[in-house]
């Protein structure tokens, strides 16, 4: 079986979709009571960019205002997020701690490469006891370039990971993989697009699913 799995958080482990929505009214209110905002919250636009760096969305969500409304907004809807969190709003795809469990019998180590900021990986790792299983939890912040597969080099880089999958439901997870010669599930979950999905070596509609084909990796 494989060495590791790395898997990415947001539509994959963890179902964003459960506080995306309530975390983006709460920022966008919050934009509206600055008179900075004068619209409907543009969540379906979220929901097309998702899996990109937080920088990324807010220079697409909000293409007319400056940096620093800008980064403001990033740190406001951050707290939001991460109080969600820890509401319990949010929740894990189902299955997530059985396929954990079964990883770590079977002697796989787990590693999560996430886009998402540190603050808000680690209100979900603490909230769901995920270092129960997983080895160490990777933010792009932790990079320069913000780019995944730079992301997934260093986590390779600094266990000697050579045999090991990535998972995740966008492009930028497939490109990881690809990038570092691993292979690549494409998770068809909420935020999965068909054209991304079809560049993986295997795709999947359920986590439980990888305790099937798991055996069969190495041959890919």
């Amino acid at each position: 079986m494989l060495q590791s799995l790395i898997f990415d958080m947001d539509g994959t482990l963890f179902q964003t979709d459960k506080i995306l929505e309530l975390s983006l009214d709460d920022t966008f209110n919050h934009l509206r009571s600055l008179n900075k905002w004068d619209a409907a919250t543009p969540i379906d636009k979220y929901r097309e960019i998702m899996g990109v760096p937080l920088p990324k969305v807010w220079e697409a969500l909000l293409p007319h205002h400056s940096n620093k409304v800008r980064e403001e907004t990033d740190a406001y809807f951050l707290e939001r997020l991460v109080e969600n969190i820890r509401s319990g709003n949010g929740a894990l795809y189902p299955n997530v701690k059985e396929v954990f469990s079964f990883l770590k019998e079977n002697n796989c180590s787990i590693y999560i490469a996430s886009n998402g900021l540190t603050e808000y990986l680690k209100a979900i790792v603490r909230y769901y006891h995920l270092d129960n299983w997983v080895t160490e939890t990777f933010s792009i912040q932790q990079i320069e370039s913000l780019n995944k597969s730079d992301l997934v080099q260093s986590i390779m880089e600094k266990y000697g990971i050579t045999n090991a999958a990535v998972v995740g439901d966008r492009l930028s997870d497939i490109q990881a993989a690809k990038d570092n010669g691993l292979v690549a599930i494409g998770c068809n979950f909420d935020f999965a697009q068909e054209n991304e999905l079809s560049h993986a070596d295997i795709v999947i509609d359920d986590l439980l699913e990888l305790i099937t084909i798991l055996p069969k990796l190495n041959d890919l």
